[in-house]
């Protein structure tokens, strides 16, 4: 225990976290998760995958090997643990010479350097990687879109795709914003600033930040994909058919991007649209899928889900029936009944977007549950 709780504490530092509480999610109850058992197994299956490169599915581009190497780090392990640094050296074979960090001819340019910015950004004791955050940080900078064309009207304005030439949509927006801010950036950043005007136009919520058609027709307070190239929801893909008033439905993956992107952006629990999407969590608080889309993206869910109500320090969420939840215990619980033997994570019931890839989807788990842990 006196371990567990050196190891807790010097995480709390990493994270930001005050006064972590071991006991209280270390399996003391013995109805409730080994919380500490649970995370170890994800590590380990997580090290018995990698390759003798150091990467994780090499084939698809540095993004997993971020992934992976932001969650083992985020859970405990250091940069000197040899799993981790020879996924930290993968990675340092992808920085190209424009600061970006990406598989060469990639078509996913920003959403691989988003995610290695994040994960050099964990490493970086001593500042062995400041030159490449600092790179890498102006390179997806220069990818936002609206920044040679400062016409607001346009839709994808303030927004990031997934490379040069690519259409805005809220993924990788939120990512973009989160490792802007993890960068240094703060809510007065221009990019950020740029960034909440495509936020504020992928939520259903009609009002003076986003005259969009999309706006009015559902209202609900959720977030969709893209206002965009003509706009566009997951859910009409995963139904086949677009809402019958044309609207874009909201969905919960999103939502919880669209909202942790405006915190980062400053607005406060009184903003019209943080109360907006507020109520719609309230109204589709669920584990047991990512509302809107069923089992779709359920993993991906949960490492947002957690993300955003850790970085607005939220300890329960009152759900539409009146109920608290305490929203950590909750995901604790859920992940722990959804864990393999092998101690990975997959989504038996939707492959949509690599669920199929447990690889993949440890990795969400681990960086779901380095959110999990407690604060007073």
């Amino acid at each position: 225990m006196t371990k567990l709780l050196a190891i807790s504490t010097a995480l709390s530092l990493v994270l930001g976290l005050s006064d972590v509480s071991v006991a209280a999610t270390d399996g003391q109850d013995s109805q409730e998760p080994n919380y500490t058992a649970m995370v170890n197994s994800g590590i380990e299956f997580l090290a018995s995958q990698q390759a003798d490169d150091g990467s994780w599915a090499a084939e698809v581009g540095p993004a997993v090997t971020a992934l992976a190497t932001t969650a083992l780090l985020r859970n405990g392990r250091t940069p000197r643990d040899p799993v981790v640094a020879n996924g930290l050296k993968f990675l340092e074979q992808h920085i190209q010479p424009d600061g970006g960090i990406y598989k060469r001819g990639s078509r996913l340019q920003n959403y691989e350097t988003c995610a290695a910015l994040m994960c050099f950004i964990e490493a970086n004791a001593g500042g062995k990687y400041s030159e490449a955050i600092a790179g890498a940080t102006k390179f997806t900078r220069g990818l936002q879109i609206g920044l040679e064309d400062a016409d607001q009207s346009k839709f994808g304005y303030g927004g990031a795709g997934y490379g040069p030439g690519s259409r805005a949509d809220l993924s990788n927006t939120h990512f973009f914003v989160e490792a802007l801010q993890a960068s240094g950036a703060g809510a007065d950043d221009e990019a950020i600033r740029r960034a909440l005007v495509f936020v504020s136009r992928c939520q259903n919520l009609e009002s003076e930040h986003n005259t969009t058609p999309f706006g009015a027709k559902i209202n609900d307070g959720g977030f969709y994909y893209t206002a965009d190239a003509g706009g566009s929801s997951a859910v009409d893909a995963i139904q086949g058919e677009r809402d019958p008033n044309g609207g874009l439905r909201s969905y919960a993956s999103m939502t919880y991007a669209g909202l942790k992107s405006m915190i980062f952006a400053g607005l406060d629990q009184d903003d019209q649209r943080v109360k907006a999407a507020m109520a719609w969590i309230r109204n589709h608080y669920s584990l047991e899928e990512n509302p809107g889309l069923g089992p779709a993206g359920l993993y991906y869910y949960y490492q947002v889900f957690a993300k955003t109500l850790a970085t607005m320090k939220v300890k329960t969420i009152e759900s539409a029936d009146g109920q608290q939840h305490d929203w950590r215990r909750d995901l604790i619980a859920e992940l722990a009944s959804r864990q393999q033997k092998n101690g990975a994570w997959v989504n038996e019931k939707s492959e949509r977007w690599m669920e199929g890839n447990p690889t993949l989807v440890t990795c969400y788990a681990l960086l779901a549950l380095a959110d999990c842990r407690p604060t007073d």
